[in-house]
């Protein structure tokens, strides 16, 4: 049987000798030390101006495109298995996404587990969401055009921040955006069986997330969104995912579950990838297809038009892989 590492595209190597180098953890002991390793140094962004806010103690950093509004916005949820990760970590990220894609970017900094378990992050992503839609006409953002996205515990969080937001009748959102979604806890797919040992995120590394989120608490649609049994009348959606990702199912099966519930849904599973791998070799062709995947779909959400009229450059991010989220 083919190995993972012999599965992995060959440009997406060096990545994953990163991801090798760095594991995620699985003790609060490790969780530590994992944090310490991957706090970002101050952030050096140029390619679009940021200004930070809060609401209810909760941070927000918010980047502005060039030119007068009102633009769009998309509401960026990191990811870090809801245990690590920060807006500094993803400054450059969201830098990149709002000057390629034109649009208001807008990150939350959620409190994470295990000190505060569900629903805390959950609840702060709320409040965030919240305040964007109540500060529109500050922002110059157009209420109409909003996007909530994440990827990986962030598109999870963003996930259940649209089922709770539809359940609570809260504002239309335009458009969902979910990189390798982190969905499922009971860990019984055929992916998160067959890549439960590989060296990026695995079956270890998401259990302890997942048990330092709920904290024993009964899981329900809103803290663990494949247990959702009504998908319909949540926004259209662009889902994300490595061939060799833990997520690869749940996300593959979610995307169909969305379809069938009537909800417009693109799905796009790249080969010989693993988790995280448009952040840790973004100029690789796969991610960078990834990236111009992401953008064009947001374009049509957001600004009614493709590639050919897009305000976005698709120019290589200038993070590196010790930016973005970092599970």
């Amino acid at each position: 049987m083919t190995g993972f590492r012999d599965r992995v595209d060959p440009e997406l190597l060096p990545g994953l000798e990163y991801s090798e180098a760095h594991p995620p953890p699985t003790t609060v002991a490790e969780l530590a030390v994992f944090r310490a390793g991957t706090s970002p140094a101050a952030p050096s962004c140029t390619r679009a101006a940021f200004q930070d806010y809060s609401t209810d103690g909760i941070p927000l950093r918010v980047f502005s495109p060039a030119g007068t509004g009102p633009h769009p916005a998309i509401y960026w949820i990191h990811g870090g298995g809801m245990i690590a990760g920060s807006i500094e970590g993803d400054t450059s990220y969201c830098a990149d996404l709002c000057a390629r894609t034109g649009a208001v970017v807008v990150a939350v900094d959620y409190r994470l587990a295990p000190e505060h378990q569900f629903p805390a992050p959950l609840d702060d992503v709320t409040a965030g969401l919240r305040w964007l839609f109540a500060s529109a006409d500050a922002l110059s953002v157009d209420p109409q055009r909003v996007a909530v996205a994440g990827s990986s515990a962030g598109g999870g969080l963003a996930a259940a921040l649209t089922l709770r937001n539809r359940d609570s009748g809260g504002p239309a959102i335009a458009f969902q955006y979910l990189m390798y979604p982190m969905l499922d806890s009971s860990h019984t797919s055929g992916s998160a069986v067959e890549f439960a040992e590989i060296p990026t995120w695995n079956a270890a590394h998401s259990r302890f997330a997942w048990e330092c989120y709920l904290g024993g608490s009964p899981a329900s649609a809103h803290a663990v969104p494949a247990l959702a049994e009504d998908l319909r009348s949540l926004p259209p959606t662009l889902i994300q995912v490595g061939e060799l990702d833990l997520f690869r199912d749940e996300d593959i099966s979610f995307a169909a579950r969305l379809l069938q519930a009537g909800v417009p849904t693109e799905l796009h599973v790249y080969p010989g990838a693993y988790h995280g791998f448009e952040l840790n070799c973004p100029d690789s062709y796969v991610g960078a297809r990834s990236l111009r995947d992401r953008d064009r779909a947001l374009a049509r959400a957001l600004h009614g038009f493709g590639t050919a009229d897009s305000p976005a450059t698709y120019s290589s991010p200038t993070h590196t892989p010790m930016e973005g989220s970092p599970l």
